[in-house]
């Protein structure tokens, strides 16, 4: 029971009582003030932004009430992702979720989630074991909190967890259906910033980092905020819901992000098919084939079933047939099932030695990994289940690749050491906005021509040169200038363009194109939400073909400074006129303010917006879907954002933009939304006495 309704309860008793509670609630709060762990309870301290701080009397315990804490937090999404990953959710649901099963059933990832499971050591099996019976408990202790659609999936067991993991890292961010169904390499819609700054860049003396993933704002992308501790672990951070361990986190002593990075680890091989087979190094191969019976919900709630048949190559399975031919699809790192250890590993280093030996380890199959700590060493990780191909560019491997030899098929993947990585540049700081490990720094660290030119492609984006100027230019950084540059909206290309784009419409504008170019000459060139101007901007370079519009492509030998110049400046003007036109008819004025158009929205909730879309060159990235009106809704980007400095004690700011939590009824679905549309980060309570004093529940197992 909480503090505040004992003292309730009491109110009506005896006043005889009075000094017997106050001795209590000292007891209580003096006995809370070490960071020691209970040595007989495990206990989640909730606090008022629904993030729980779970302090485990062992590991099995600590894993167990996180299950327990996910679901008070995300019960519904977390049994509907597992559901899911077991591919029965059309099963469950009915036919929307079929191609999602037949995706999930073709990739093997249940039966491989059960081998994966399998293959953990006895200790951290058990600490699975403990994570899903958390989730039961909770379901089973709190029914009617549960929706009852989704209870078909209970009880979890440990192999959904790793069905899920699996599902979300080798099969959405690896690789997702709709860049194998569309047999394209365009890349998901998730991104993030990372920044590490070393003592000799900050203003404090003491390395700092930034965490900043930009997902999409709901489903399996979902972030959640949670601090673990238990003996030989205090670590805060966030992980994907139904994920058990941190995936971002920080302790003491150091701390980590990730950055979606530009890596490549699969391939799509197209088969000749001859016979029963495919033609393979002058032979014709057998397929092996087996049949999946999936089970789709009829409206009536009978169960119709639907045969899959799952034709493997020696490349992997086969995805589409067409014409002759077959798409078989190769994805890499399906053997090494330890992420899972390697994150929980992680989060228990004390120094750059032994968080270096844990990454070794490359269970992980993607993402940079920027890393800070308090001895202030810095590093930035091109980590990634990297293929070693025996030819070829990265342009190369992002085609359909001739699946009838073997010298196009891999089957290793680059050791450690082979990654591109930097420890302590001369620059004092790190850098990546989903850009190649090239631009980490400047000056230049790490030589593409040293790596294999398959390892990662060659360009730099806005939103890179955006971060890069902003830590280029302040040689001494505070901890709130780095909050402040985290949530910069200035758009990188409109200092690039505007200075050839304004003269332009001077010259070749008639009335709407002289006063588009007044309003963008006034405009602050940010997208803040009073910023006006930058709605008009944003949708002329939506009409833009950017292979066309630049006469000085980008170039590796000016990579901070180019694209740049327009290469048809009558043509640009044409189109501005036709968007200003546009502009003026739906909303009324050339100079509409961006948070008018640009929404930030979450049940009842509803606030101007700010930030855009990182091809802009914003740094503060928010994408957004067309609404009623004219008007767009936030539905990507920043989603968790950590501000850290590792000065003694650790200095921590950080949002989880839409809140902690999806289960209807929580107090914490978008409670934290005014915090992001007024860019404000909140404190981290991490010792247990400033816990305490913001609690708002208590949970002793």
């Amino acid at each position: 029971m909480r503090i505040d309704s004992l003292l309730r309860v009491y109110k009506r008793k005896s006043i005889r009582v009075l000094p017997l509670i106050l001795s209590l609630i000292l007891v209580l709060f003096v006995g809370s003030r070490t960071v020691a762990v209970p040595t007989k309870s495990t206990e989640i301290l909730w606090d008022t932004y629904g993030v729980p701080h779970i302090y485990g009397k062992d590991d099995q315990s600590a894993f167990y009430a996180f299950g327990w804490a996910q679901m008070q937090s995300h019960g519904d999404l977390l049994l509907r992702l597992y559901g899911q990953a077991r591919g029965r959710a059309a099963e469950y649901w009915g036919e929307e979720y079929l191609e999602s099963d037949r995706w999930v059933q073709t990739a093997g990832v249940p039966e491989r989630a059960r081998s994966w499971y399998k293959a953990q050591n006895p200790t951290f099996r058990s600490y699975l074991d403990a994570f899903a019976t958390g989730i039961n408990a909770y379901a089973k202790q709190n029914p009617n909190l549960i929706d009852d659609q989704v209870e078909v999936v209970l009880p979890v067991k440990a192999e959904d967890v790793m069905a899920h993991l699996h599902r979300v890292l080798n099969f959405t961010f690896v690789v997702n259906p709709e860049q194998v169904l569309g047999l394209s390499k365009e890349k998901l819609q998730a991104g993030s910033n990372g920044w590490a700054i070393a003592p000799t860049h900050s203003a404090n003396g003491n390395a700092m980092l930034l965490a900043n993933p930009h997902l999409p704002w709901s489903d399996l992308f979902s972030w959640y905020e949670a601090q673990i501790t238990a003996p030989g672990i205090d670590a805060y951070g966030a992980t994907l819901v139904g994920i058990p361990v941190l995936a971002i986190a920080f302790n003491k002593n150091l701390g980590w992000t990730h950055t979606v990075n530009t890596y490549d680890g699969w391939d799509a091989y197209e088969l000749t098919l001859a016979g029963n087979g495919y033609q393979f190094d002058d032979k014709v191969r057998n397929f092996q084939t087996k049949t999946l019976s999936l089970k789709v919900k009829q409206k009536d709630g009978s169960l119709q079933e639907q045969p899959l048949v799952v034709k493997s190559s020696i490349h992997g399975p086969v995805v589409a047939e067409k014409n002759g031919k077959a798409v078989a699809l190769r994805v890499a790192g399906l053997d090494r099932p330890g992420v899972l250890q390697q994150w929980w590993d992680m989060a228990r280093t004390k120094n750059l030695a032994q968080f270096e030996k844990t990454l070794q380890r490359l269970q992980l199959p993607m993402f940079t990994v920027m890393y800070a700590d308090r001895e202030g060493h810095i590093m930035h990780l091109f980590n990634g289940q990297v293929p070693v191909r025996s030819f070829g560019d990265f342009n190369y491997w992002e085609g359909i690749i001739p699946g009838n030899t073997s010298k196009t098929l891999w089957t290793k993947i680059h050791p450690y050491q082979d990654l591109p990585r930097i420890v302590d540049p001369k620059s004092g700081w790190l850098q990546n906005t989903n850009d190649p490990p090239w631009t980490t720094t400047f000056p230049a660290a790490i030589k593409a021509d040293d790596y294999p030119a398959y390892m990662a492609p060659r360009f730099m984006d806005f939103r890179s040169q955006r971060s890069v100027r902003m830590l280029a230019e302040d040689e001494k950084i505070s901890f709130d200038e780095m909050v402040a540059y985290k949530h910069s909206t200035r758009m990188e290309l409109a200092n690039r363009i505007l200075d050839d784009l304004i003269p332009a419409a001077r010259k070749y504008g008639q009335d709407l194109g002289q006063k588009a170019a007044n309003v963008l000459e006034a405009w602050d060139r940010q997208a803040n939400a009073d910023s006006r101007g930058a709605v008009l901007f944003a949708f002329w370079v939506q009409q833009l073909d950017w292979d066309k519009t630049f006469s000085k492509p980008w170039n590796e030998n000016s990579p901070r400074t180019t694209p740049d110049g327009l290469a048809n400046p009558e043509s640009a003007v044409a189109t501005l006129q036709a968007v200003a036109a546009e502009v003026e008819k739906t909303y009324g004025a050339l100079d509409v303010p961006w948070g008018k158009v640009f929404r930030v929205r979450l049940g009842d909730v509803d606030l101007p917006g700010n930030g855009g879309d990182g091809e802009l060159g914003i740094f503060r990235v928010v994408n957004s879907a067309p609404g009623e009106n004219g008007q767009f809704q936030a539905v990507a980007g920043d989603s968790y954002v950590a501000a850290i400095e590792f000065s003694n004690p650790v200095r921590a700011m950080a949002l989880t933009s839409y809140g902690n939590a999806s289960q209807p009824g929580s107090p914490h679905i978008g409670d934290q939304l005014q915090m992001f549309a007024n860019k404000k980060l909140r404190t981290v309570w991490r010792d247990r006495s400033k816990i305490l004093a913001h609690l708002e529940e208590r949970k002793i197992f």
